[in-house]
């Protein structure tokens, strides 16, 4: 890709966009896709061959993936764990949308203390959180606008013993403007925004890319990649201009556009065989 095509998209990891195409093309079908027609879709995304053969290996591997064995052929189909990814990442696409218009005042906090040996705990636990929309206030205590489910935010990590958890409301001398910007970094969340608008807000975006299945994959990848790291902050203070409001619009409007032409193209090259998913890989 040249010139203006230089989005988030343009250095995701083979795994994140494969994510993308298994909500856009998988998730709702209940198939099991062979390796050699995913392959020729990435293709189109210039990922090569081995790429897609190892990300589909690491996928199995964490049980985001299950086998199955046709003939010579070798298909692969979701999981339980990634049906619970891919709708998780729907809602956060379609449900909740990108700014918060109907904020209560109300904060959930999360403190924790872990000992200093759980750093992979520690690790899972704050890529939880951020998904999840919590910023970082001070050590050990994360916050994010809204009333969260944080037993959901924290299934199977077995933490639950080193957790407060709580709901409130920020009270004199502390505005909720102040909490908003010391946990959250509005600039690299609005630079985000701006550089998906960059990429995407044009009359005919990717004009190098073959078609619109690969524009497709390539636009949902991108947004996703900007949302999951976007807390939806209330409206209330943020300014009248933030480009999520309008990235937001350029995102519906061009996923529509591509939806119908994108999905004649992968019935026409995915190889498919109705597959039930998988409760795990052992």
């Amino acid at each position: 890709m040249t010139g203006q095509e230089k989005g988030p998209a343009a250095s995701a990891r083979p795994q994140t966009l494969m994510l993308a195409f298994l909500g856009l093309h998988v998730l709702e079908h209940g198939s099991a896709v062979y390796s050699g027609s995913a392959i020729e879709v990435f293709a189109r995304v210039g990922v090569s061959e081995d790429a897609v053969r190892s990300t589909l290996t690491r996928m199995v591997k964490r049980d985001l993936l299950a086998r199955h064995r046709r003939g010579r052929k070798m298909y692969f189909g979701l999981t339980a764990r990634s049906i619970d990814v891919l709708r998780d990442g729907h809602d956060r696409i379609w449900g909740a949308g990108a700014v918060n218009h109907d904020w209560d005042g109300t904060w959930t906090l999360v403190g924790f203390s872990l000992p200093e040996a759980w750093r992979s705990q520690r690790h899972d636990l704050r890529s939880r959180l951020m998904w999840a929309g919590f910023g970082p206030l001070q050590n050990g205590l994360w916050i994010a606008p809204g009333h969260l489910d944080v037993p959901a935010v924290v299934a199977g990590l077995g933490l639950e013993d080193h957790l407060n958890v709580l709901r409130g409301q920020a009270a004199e001398p502390t505005e909720a403007s102040q909490l908003l910007h010391r946990a959250f970094d509005t600039g690299a969340i609005a630079e985000r925004y701006r550089a998906f608008l960059g990429q995407w807000d044009h009359p005919n975006p990717l004009p190098s890319a073959p078609d619109d299945l690969a524009r497709q994959l390539l636009l949902h990848t991108d947004w996703l990649q900007v949302v999951r790291s976007d807390p939806r902050l209330p409206a209330e203070h943020l300014p009248a201009d933030w480009p999520a409001i309008r990235a937001e619009r350029v995102f519906r409007t061009l996923s529509a556009q591509y939806d119908a032409p994108a999905k004649q193209l992968a019935d026409a090259v995915l190889d498919t065989i109705p597959a039930e998913p998988a409760s795990g890989q052992g």
